[in-house]
Protein backbone atom coordinates (compact mmCIF):
# COMPACT_ATOMS: atom_id res chain seq x y z
CA UNK A 1 0.00 0.00 0.00
CA UNK A 2 1.60 3.58 -1.14
CA UNK A 3 2.19 5.58 1.93
CA UNK A 4 -0.25 8.23 3.18
CA UNK A 5 -1.13 10.48 0.08
CA UNK A 6 -1.01 13.65 2.78
CA UNK A 7 2.72 12.82 3.60
CA UNK A 8 4.48 16.00 2.34
CA UNK A 9 8.12 14.82 2.59
CA UNK A 10 10.60 12.70 4.68
CA UNK A 11 13.18 14.60 6.65
CA UNK A 12 16.48 12.91 6.13
CA UNK A 13 17.21 11.92 9.57
CA UNK A 14 13.91 10.07 9.42
CA UNK A 15 14.71 7.95 6.23
CA UNK A 16 13.69 4.50 6.96
CA UNK A 17 12.09 4.89 10.36
CA UNK A 18 9.46 2.68 11.12
CA UNK A 19 9.76 -0.02 7.65
CA UNK A 20 10.68 -2.32 10.33
CA UNK A 21 7.37 -3.30 10.23
CA UNK A 22 4.49 -3.73 8.39
CA UNK A 23 2.81 -0.25 7.37
CA UNK A 24 -0.83 -1.96 7.57
CA UNK A 25 -0.04 -2.79 11.04
CA UNK A 26 -0.42 1.54 11.49
CA UNK A 27 -3.94 0.69 9.60
CA UNK A 28 -5.11 -1.86 11.84
CA UNK A 29 -6.41 0.96 14.91
CA UNK A 30 -9.85 2.71 13.70
CA UNK A 31 -9.19 5.59 16.56
CA UNK A 32 -12.65 3.83 18.15
CA UNK A 33 -11.02 5.36 21.64
CA UNK A 34 -11.72 1.98 23.54
CA UNK A 35 -8.24 1.47 24.46
CA UNK A 36 -8.01 5.00 26.64
CA UNK A 37 -9.69 4.05 29.47
CA UNK A 38 -7.14 0.91 30.13
CA UNK A 39 -4.07 3.56 29.44
CA UNK A 40 -2.44 4.15 32.36
CA UNK A 41 -0.64 7.44 30.90
CA UNK A 42 -3.63 8.28 29.44
CA UNK A 43 -5.30 8.42 32.29
CA UNK A 44 -2.85 9.92 34.39
CA UNK A 45 -2.18 12.69 32.10
CA UNK A 46 -5.83 13.25 29.93
CA UNK A 47 -3.39 14.01 26.89
CA UNK A 48 -4.37 12.16 23.64
CA UNK A 49 -0.26 11.77 22.89
CA UNK A 50 0.00 9.88 25.31
CA UNK A 51 -2.41 7.31 24.39
CA UNK A 52 -1.61 4.27 22.33
CA UNK A 53 -3.63 5.75 19.20
CA UNK A 54 -1.51 8.82 19.71
CA UNK A 55 1.51 7.15 19.79
CA UNK A 56 0.28 4.86 16.68
CA UNK A 57 -0.74 8.57 14.67
CA UNK A 58 2.81 10.10 16.18
CA UNK A 59 4.78 7.29 14.88
CA UNK A 60 2.95 7.25 11.70
CA UNK A 61 3.41 10.49 11.10
CA UNK A 62 7.34 10.11 11.46
CA UNK A 63 7.59 7.41 9.71
CA UNK A 64 5.51 9.71 6.62
CA UNK A 65 7.52 12.36 7.16
CA UNK A 66 4.59 14.61 8.42
CA UNK A 67 5.94 15.06 11.72
CA UNK A 68 9.64 15.73 12.94
CA UNK A 69 11.23 13.61 15.64
CA UNK A 70 11.17 16.32 18.01
CA UNK A 71 11.79 16.00 21.98
CA UNK A 72 8.12 16.50 22.52
CA UNK A 73 7.15 13.80 20.28
CA UNK A 74 9.52 11.22 22.14
CA UNK A 75 8.79 12.68 25.27
CA UNK A 76 5.32 11.27 24.29
CA UNK A 77 6.30 7.86 22.85
CA UNK A 78 8.98 7.00 25.72
CA UNK A 79 6.36 7.77 28.37
CA UNK A 80 4.72 4.20 27.15
CA UNK A 81 5.10 1.38 29.82
CA UNK A 82 4.28 -1.35 27.02
CA UNK A 83 2.33 -2.86 29.65
CA UNK A 84 -0.11 -4.04 26.66
CA UNK A 85 -3.26 -3.34 28.33
CA UNK A 86 -4.71 -1.62 25.45
CA UNK A 87 -3.95 -4.77 23.12
CA UNK A 88 -6.67 -6.40 25.90
CA UNK A 89 -9.01 -3.51 25.21
CA UNK A 90 -8.44 -3.49 21.63
CA UNK A 91 -11.73 -4.32 19.36
CA UNK A 92 -9.58 -4.60 16.10
CA UNK A 93 -6.47 -6.57 17.60
CA UNK A 94 -4.38 -3.80 16.97
CA UNK A 95 -0.47 -5.13 17.58
CA UNK A 96 0.67 -1.58 19.29
CA UNK A 97 3.47 -3.78 21.11
CA UNK A 98 4.89 -4.36 17.38
CA UNK A 99 4.26 -0.48 16.48
CA UNK A 100 5.91 0.76 19.92
CA UNK A 101 8.54 -1.86 19.66
CA UNK A 102 9.34 -0.50 15.90
CA UNK A 103 9.85 3.25 17.82
CA UNK A 104 12.05 1.69 20.58
CA UNK A 105 14.39 -0.02 17.81
CA UNK A 106 15.29 2.86 15.69
CA UNK A 107 15.73 5.36 18.38
CA UNK A 108 18.74 3.31 19.28
CA UNK A 109 20.01 4.38 15.60
CA UNK A 110 20.06 7.64 16.12
CA UNK A 111 20.16 8.42 20.88
CA UNK A 112 21.68 6.04 23.10
CA UNK A 113 19.44 2.85 24.59
CA UNK A 114 17.01 4.16 27.25
CA UNK A 115 17.46 7.69 26.53
CA UNK A 116 15.50 8.98 29.87
CA UNK A 117 17.92 7.70 32.53
CA UNK A 118 21.49 8.78 32.93
CA UNK A 119 24.87 7.47 32.35
CA UNK A 120 25.06 5.80 35.64
CA UNK A 121 21.48 3.74 35.41
CA UNK A 122 22.03 2.60 31.77
CA UNK A 123 25.46 1.44 32.68
CA UNK A 124 23.59 -0.45 35.73
CA UNK A 125 20.45 -1.63 33.23
CA UNK A 126 22.38 -3.28 30.66
CA UNK A 127 26.05 -3.91 32.79
CA UNK A 128 25.01 -5.17 36.00
CA UNK A 129 20.94 -6.09 36.29
CA UNK A 130 20.83 -8.84 33.28
CA UNK A 131 24.00 -10.75 35.13
CA UNK A 132 23.09 -12.64 38.46
CA UNK A 133 25.99 -12.86 39.65
CA UNK A 134 26.90 -9.39 39.15
CA UNK A 135 23.58 -8.73 40.47
CA UNK A 136 24.38 -10.51 43.85
CA UNK A 137 27.74 -9.07 44.09
CA UNK A 138 26.55 -5.86 44.03
CA UNK A 139 23.58 -6.03 46.73
CA UNK A 140 25.64 -8.23 48.94
CA UNK A 141 26.09 -4.77 50.73
CA UNK A 142 22.92 -4.09 51.30
CA UNK A 143 22.30 -7.73 52.49
CA UNK A 144 24.43 -7.91 55.12
CA UNK A 145 23.19 -4.10 56.36
CA UNK A 146 19.34 -5.45 56.15
CA UNK A 147 20.24 -8.27 58.18
CA UNK A 148 22.32 -5.78 60.80
CA UNK A 149 19.21 -4.03 61.06
CA UNK A 150 21.65 -1.11 59.84
CA UNK A 151 19.94 -0.03 56.62
CA UNK A 152 19.52 3.99 58.35
CA UNK A 153 23.12 4.31 57.98
CA UNK A 154 22.23 4.07 53.58
CA UNK A 155 19.34 6.60 54.47
CA UNK A 156 21.87 8.62 56.59
CA UNK A 157 24.60 9.08 54.06
CA UNK A 158 21.37 9.15 51.20
CA UNK A 159 22.45 12.85 50.01
CA UNK A 160 25.91 11.80 49.47
CA UNK A 161 25.03 9.50 46.68
CA UNK A 162 24.43 9.66 43.34
CA UNK A 163 20.52 10.44 42.54
CA UNK A 164 20.35 7.17 40.81
CA UNK A 165 21.79 4.98 44.26
CA UNK A 166 19.27 6.85 46.25
CA UNK A 167 16.63 6.01 44.18
CA UNK A 168 17.70 2.34 44.35
CA UNK A 169 17.49 2.44 48.13
CA UNK A 170 14.42 3.31 48.37
CA UNK A 171 12.71 0.57 46.36
CA UNK A 172 15.21 -2.37 47.41
CA UNK A 173 13.12 -4.67 49.19
CA UNK A 174 13.67 -6.72 52.40
CA UNK A 175 15.80 -9.49 51.10
CA UNK A 176 16.27 -13.10 52.47
CA UNK A 177 19.81 -14.69 52.35
CA UNK A 178 20.39 -16.12 48.68
CA UNK A 179 20.17 -20.05 48.18
CA UNK A 180 23.59 -20.15 46.51
CA UNK A 181 23.52 -22.77 44.03
CA UNK A 182 21.03 -25.30 42.87
CA UNK A 183 22.13 -28.45 41.79
CA UNK A 184 21.07 -29.11 38.38
CA UNK A 185 18.75 -31.76 38.29
CA UNK A 186 16.09 -31.69 41.01
CA UNK A 187 14.42 -34.86 41.68
CA UNK A 188 10.48 -34.73 41.67
CA UNK A 189 8.78 -36.31 44.84
CA UNK A 190 6.79 -39.22 44.41
CA UNK A 191 6.05 -40.50 40.61
CA UNK A 192 7.57 -38.44 38.18
CA UNK A 193 4.90 -36.54 36.00
CA UNK A 194 6.78 -34.41 34.16
CA UNK A 195 10.48 -32.78 33.11
CA UNK A 196 11.06 -29.65 33.35
CA UNK A 197 13.53 -26.98 32.38
CA UNK A 198 13.86 -23.52 34.94
CA UNK A 199 14.98 -20.04 34.04
CA UNK A 200 16.13 -18.18 37.51
CA UNK A 201 16.37 -14.71 35.74
CA UNK A 202 18.78 -11.92 37.05
CA UNK A 203 17.64 -9.26 38.97
CA UNK A 204 14.39 -11.35 40.17
CA UNK A 205 16.63 -13.83 41.20
CA UNK A 206 18.97 -11.22 43.20
CA UNK A 207 16.01 -9.48 44.60
CA UNK A 208 13.26 -11.93 45.77
CA UNK A 209 15.49 -15.78 45.20
CA UNK A 210 12.22 -17.04 47.76
CA UNK A 211 10.32 -17.09 44.25
CA UNK A 212 12.43 -19.85 42.88
CA UNK A 213 12.90 -21.59 45.99
CA UNK A 214 9.37 -21.71 46.37
CA UNK A 215 8.95 -22.58 42.53
CA UNK A 216 11.56 -24.88 42.58
CA UNK A 217 9.80 -26.83 45.80
CA UNK A 218 5.87 -26.76 44.26
CA UNK A 219 6.92 -28.26 41.12
CA UNK A 220 9.05 -31.26 42.85
CA UNK A 221 5.87 -31.74 45.21
CA UNK A 222 3.52 -31.86 41.76
CA UNK A 223 6.01 -34.68 40.42
CA UNK A 224 8.36 -32.37 38.25
CA UNK A 225 11.89 -33.72 37.47
CA UNK A 226 13.47 -29.93 37.46
CA UNK A 227 16.32 -29.40 35.27
CA UNK A 228 18.51 -26.00 36.08
CA UNK A 229 20.67 -25.05 33.24
CA UNK A 230 23.49 -23.84 34.47
CA UNK A 231 24.91 -21.29 31.33
CA UNK A 232 21.38 -19.96 31.37
CA UNK A 233 21.29 -16.09 31.75
CA UNK A 234 19.06 -13.16 31.14
CA UNK A 235 15.93 -13.60 29.33
CA UNK A 236 16.81 -10.97 26.95
CA UNK A 237 13.68 -8.51 27.74
CA UNK A 238 15.44 -5.96 28.88
CA UNK A 239 17.35 -5.32 25.99
CA UNK A 240 14.82 -6.24 23.49
CA UNK A 241 12.63 -3.39 25.41
CA UNK A 242 15.18 -0.90 24.65
CA UNK A 243 15.79 -1.86 20.92
CA UNK A 244 19.11 -3.34 21.52
CA UNK A 245 17.82 -6.45 19.20
CA UNK A 246 22.27 -7.52 18.79
CA UNK A 247 22.36 -7.54 21.91
CA UNK A 248 18.78 -9.26 22.85
CA UNK A 249 19.28 -12.01 20.25
CA UNK A 250 23.01 -12.99 22.11
CA UNK A 251 20.60 -13.63 25.21
CA UNK A 252 18.44 -15.98 23.54
CA UNK A 253 20.82 -17.24 21.63
CA UNK A 254 22.77 -18.58 24.93
CA UNK A 255 19.29 -19.70 26.41
CA UNK A 256 18.71 -22.01 23.22
CA UNK A 257 22.44 -24.06 23.59
CA UNK A 258 21.99 -24.01 27.34
CA UNK A 259 18.53 -25.59 27.39
CA UNK A 260 19.68 -27.06 23.41
CA UNK A 261 19.23 -31.28 25.37
CA UNK A 262 15.59 -30.52 26.34
CA UNK A 263 14.33 -29.38 23.00
CA UNK A 264 14.47 -32.17 21.15
CA UNK A 265 13.11 -35.91 21.24
CA UNK A 266 15.46 -37.48 23.77
CA UNK A 267 15.84 -39.10 27.30
CA UNK A 268 16.20 -35.13 28.17
CA UNK A 269 13.39 -33.71 26.35
CA UNK A 270 11.67 -31.24 28.25
CA UNK A 271 7.56 -31.14 28.88
CA UNK A 272 8.16 -27.31 29.34
CA UNK A 273 10.26 -24.17 30.38
CA UNK A 274 9.02 -22.64 33.25
CA UNK A 275 9.10 -19.08 34.22
CA UNK A 276 7.92 -17.22 37.55
CA UNK A 277 8.56 -13.72 36.22
CA UNK A 278 5.60 -12.24 34.13
CA UNK A 279 7.57 -9.98 32.57
CA UNK A 280 10.24 -12.49 31.16
CA UNK A 281 7.56 -14.78 29.96
CA UNK A 282 6.30 -12.92 26.83
CA UNK A 283 9.83 -12.52 25.26
CA UNK A 284 10.73 -16.09 25.77
CA UNK A 285 7.81 -17.22 24.25
CA UNK A 286 8.84 -15.19 21.25
CA UNK A 287 12.55 -16.23 21.01
CA UNK A 288 11.29 -17.89 17.35
CA UNK A 289 10.29 -14.03 16.47
CA UNK A 290 13.29 -12.68 17.95
CA UNK A 291 16.14 -15.16 16.86
CA UNK A 292 14.18 -14.77 12.92
CA UNK A 293 16.77 -15.03 10.29
CA UNK A 294 19.63 -16.03 12.54
CA UNK A 295 21.18 -19.73 12.75
CA UNK A 296 19.15 -20.34 16.00
CA UNK A 297 15.57 -19.36 14.62
CA UNK A 298 14.74 -23.16 14.46
CA UNK A 299 16.09 -23.23 18.20
CA UNK A 300 14.56 -20.31 19.25
CA UNK A 301 10.89 -21.68 17.64
CA UNK A 302 11.58 -24.97 19.68
CA UNK A 303 12.30 -23.15 23.48
CA UNK A 304 9.60 -20.40 22.75
CA UNK A 305 6.60 -23.37 22.26
CA UNK A 306 8.01 -25.00 25.17
CA UNK A 307 7.96 -21.67 27.74
CA UNK A 308 5.10 -21.51 30.25
CA UNK A 309 4.22 -19.56 33.09
CA UNK A 310 4.30 -21.97 36.11
CA UNK A 311 0.74 -21.04 36.86
CA UNK A 312 0.14 -21.55 33.37
CA UNK A 313 1.78 -25.34 33.39
CA UNK A 314 0.40 -26.45 36.83
CA UNK A 315 -2.75 -25.70 35.94
CA UNK A 316 -2.39 -27.24 32.53
CA UNK A 317 -0.47 -30.74 34.44
CA UNK A 318 -3.33 -30.43 36.86
CA UNK A 319 -1.66 -29.76 40.83
CA UNK A 320 -1.69 -32.54 43.26
CA UNK A 321 -4.16 -32.43 45.37
CA UNK A 322 -3.41 -30.90 49.14
CA UNK A 323 -3.88 -33.99 51.93
CA UNK A 324 -5.09 -31.78 54.73
CA UNK A 325 -6.58 -27.81 54.80
CA UNK A 326 -3.84 -25.17 54.72
CA UNK A 327 -4.15 -22.13 56.56
CA UNK A 328 -3.16 -19.61 54.18
CA UNK A 329 -4.56 -16.85 52.62
CA UNK A 330 -2.69 -15.68 49.06
CA UNK A 331 -2.44 -13.15 47.15
CA UNK A 332 -2.44 -13.35 43.07
CA UNK A 333 -1.12 -10.27 40.75
CA UNK A 334 -1.49 -10.86 37.55
CA UNK A 335 0.89 -8.51 36.06
CA UNK A 336 0.62 -6.57 32.32
CA UNK A 337 3.10 -9.14 30.94
CA UNK A 338 1.51 -12.16 32.94
CA UNK A 339 -2.58 -10.69 32.18
CA UNK A 340 -2.38 -8.75 28.68
CA UNK A 341 1.05 -9.76 27.13
CA UNK A 342 0.59 -13.58 27.76
CA UNK A 343 -3.14 -13.47 28.00
CA UNK A 344 -3.08 -15.68 31.51
CA UNK A 345 -5.88 -14.05 33.60
CA UNK A 346 -7.37 -16.46 35.74
CA UNK A 347 -5.94 -17.00 39.37
CA UNK A 348 -4.96 -20.89 39.58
Amino acid sequence: MPKDPLALHVLPEQKGFGTNIDYETFMDCVHCGLCLGSCPTYVETGDENDSPRGRIYLWRAVTDGRTELTPEVRKHMDLCLECMACETACPSGVKYGKIISSYKHDMTRVLPPAPTVNALQRWMLFNLTPYAKRMKLALLPVRILQRLGLMWLLRLAGNLLPKSLRLLNEIVPDMEPHYGEFPEVLPAKGVKRARVGLILGCAADAFLPQANLATVRVLQENGCEVWIPKTQGCCAALHHHAGLDNEAKKFAAANCVAFADGLTDGPNKLDAIVNNAGGCGPVLKEYGHLLHGTPFEKQGEAFGSKVKDIHEFLMELGPVEPTHEVPLKATYHDACGLSHAQKIRNPP
